[in-house]
């Protein structure tokens, strides 16, 4: 192992929930790794900023779905990247790390690798997914990236890229036997009778698309099962605002709204429906059987899919390499379809008992003390480029 004995300053950009949570997990790990009086700072979201990284720019500036809806969005987002890139460049960090959000972070970490600042990338982008030719920018922008998923490191070094494989945060975080009684306790609801977590996202646009689909989709399975409850997170008053009109509209559901709290809706479940992300990642490290599913304007779709490679999106399908979970999408995502897949989901016990052997497996494959290994990583980047 390297000793570092400067200080570093550490440049961060996450853009993503998702990111937020990698790079807490990070920055746990060099906290613990680097001289107290390192520094960290740069564009992040709340779980960064409760490790003590300061935020030049919320990291909700950032989060944009889809191609079509980020056009309006883009003059501001280059901007901030054209200022963080003025001051970087202007007074160098030790190390940048970009955390996710390839396409604003590639564009950030080429110029800095350029002007001789290291550059890390923690995720490697869904190469081997879609989006194949984004190797030439990784080439050019990265000194290492950090990967979450085992395979990435080979596909990396055909082209001579340097990788780690770190595994992920959230396969340390949750426990390999989720206590769903306990989690039912703690929401206070009954332990005994069916419950289905249903999870459309978190943004507006995703509410917009796919929730009155989704609430569709629970009014036919309480028709079809009386005695079926559901959870559905909120990850914040402004998105419970946003539901507000749809439980409105469904005034017979058995829906309890949990103030944020997804990771314990999911284990209190027996079963999920969920849109497409890395939240189909928890609820399998979870064990729940899941139906994924998602919408997206048609021009997004269609982008989507001419650069797709795979037959799946959703991560537990990817990691299985094949379908384990149901995936229903687009103009297929309708309430009856939904509703029927989930609800298979729900009663087949045979399919459990399976999806519980897969999911552990993937579980422990994934479970490599991702914030040691990633801090590790990055301290021997620091040390290479330390003066000698």
């Amino acid at each position: 192992m390297t000793l570092i004995t400067t200080a570093p300053r550490i440049a961060m950009v996450a853009g993503e929930p998702s990111g937020d949570l990698l790079a807490a997990s990070l920055l746990k790990g060099l906290q613990e790794r680097l001289p107290a009086a390192a520094r960290y700072s740069g564009i992040g979201g709340p779980r960064m900023t409760a490790a003590g990284f300061e935020a030049h720019w919320p990291m909700d500036k950032l989060t944009v779905r889809g191609y079509v809806e980020a056009l309006r969005h883009i003059p501001e987002i280059l901007g901030i990247r054209n200022e963080l890139k003025r001051q970087l460049l202007a007074d160098p960090p030790s190390v940048f790390i970009g955390v996710d959000a390839p396409d604003f972070n590639f564009g950030l970490e080429q110029p800095l690798r350029e002007a001789g600042i290291p550059t890390v990338h923690f995720v490697c982008p869904s190469i081997w997914a879609w989006r194949g030719g984004r190797i030439k920018k990784i080439v050019k922008a990265v000194d290492h990236m950090l990967c979450v998923f085992p395979f990435e490191t080979a596909l990396l070094a055909k082209s001579g890229v340097a990788a780690s494989y770190v595994g992920h945060p959230l396969a340390d975080e949750i426990p390999l036997e989720p206590d769903t009684a306990a989690a039912r306790r703690e929401l206070g609801i009954a332990e005994g009778g069916p419950v289905i977590a249903v999870l459309p996202g978190s943004r507006r646009s995703e509410i917009a698309l796919i929730g009155p689909t989704f609430f569709d989709a629970m009014e036919l399975m309480q028709l079809r099962e009386p005695g079926v409850r559901f959870l559905m997170p909120a990850a914040n008053p402004a998105l419970r605002e946003l539901l507000q009109p749809l439980v409105e509209a469904h005034p017979h559901l058995s829906l309890t709204i949990t103030d944020g709290r997804a990771q314990t809706a999911m284990t209190a479940a027996d079963a999920i429906l969920v849109k497409s992300g890395t939240v189909t990642l928890e609820a399998a490290l979870l064990k729940k059987p899941m139906v994924i599913s998602y919408k997206v304007p048609w021009l997004t779709g269609q982008i989507m899919k001419r650069q797709g490679y795979l037959p799946y999106v959703g991560l537990p399908n990817i990691l299985a390499g094949r379908f384990v979970v149901p995936e229903i999408l687009q103009h297929f995502a309708t309430p009856e379809a939904l509703a029927e897949a989930t609800l298979k989901q729900l009663n087949d016990d045979a399919n459990r008992r399976t999806l519980t052997e897969i999911f552990t497996e993937m579980h422990i494959a994934l479970r490599q003390n991702t914030s040691q290994r990633a801090a590790d990583a990055v301290a021997r980047v620091l040390d290479t480029r330390r003066p000698q």
